[in-house]
């Protein structure tokens, strides 16, 4: 088994495996493929969504990652955004600079081009979380992060939000206004 590595820290395993891209032939490859499908016939024109969990540790950034690396592998020119300002791990996943990042933006109103991240997978693009701030639910709420979203609409077919859990703060729910889908991932 594979995992993907941090070039960045501490050169620790990960337990969010991207199985669509190790293993795309798996039956858990072909479960989110079946997701993505049944996403893409029940939301035309929509292509912005977010995927939250009641709690910690159910696979929603596991779900988010997966589902992102199949929209891509399907020619969709596609935009994964680590939402989680309280606890980003994205960035961990597919090796990238964090602090390069959606913070970065709202704060600092820097070149969108700037945050927008490439990975291996073709068709995926990443935007990371950047610096963790003090106050993750007022920036998520501001208008740069609604206009945000409106313009990667123009250039990116499908946009997927990873954000904290929705029992233990506001900002899944913040940011479900700005979106055309919400996806809950509930461990079983």
């Amino acid at each position: 088994t594979k995992f993907i590595k941090s070039n960045k820290s501490s050169n620790k395993d990960f337990k969010n495996r991207l199985i669509t891209s190790e293993s795309p032939k798996s039956p858990i490859s072909e479960a989110y493929r079946t997701l993505r499908t049944s996403i893409l016939y029940s939301s035309k024109n929509k292509n912005s969504i977010i995927v939250s969990s009641p709690g910690p540790g159910e696979g929603k950034t596991t779900t988010v990652c997966n589902l992102a690396i199949t929209y891509a592998n399907l020619g969709k020119k596609t935009l994964l955004i680590d939402g989680d300002l309280r606890k980003p791990i994205i960035h961990k996943i597919f090796g990238l600079e964090k602090e390069i990042g959606l913070t970065r933006y709202l704060v600092d109103d820097c070149d969108l081009n700037e945050i927008i991240q490439s990975t291996e997978v073709n068709n995926l693009n990443v935007i990371t979380c950047g610096i963790v701030p003090p106050n993750p639910s007022e920036l998520l709420n501001s208008n740069e992060m609604k206009n945000l979203i409106k313009k990667l609409n123009t250039t990116f077919d499908i946009i997927l939000i990873d954000s904290p859990p929705i029992i233990a703060v506001t900002d899944a729910i913040v940011l479900s206004k700005i979106v055309d889908n919400f996806i809950l991932v509930c461990r079983s």
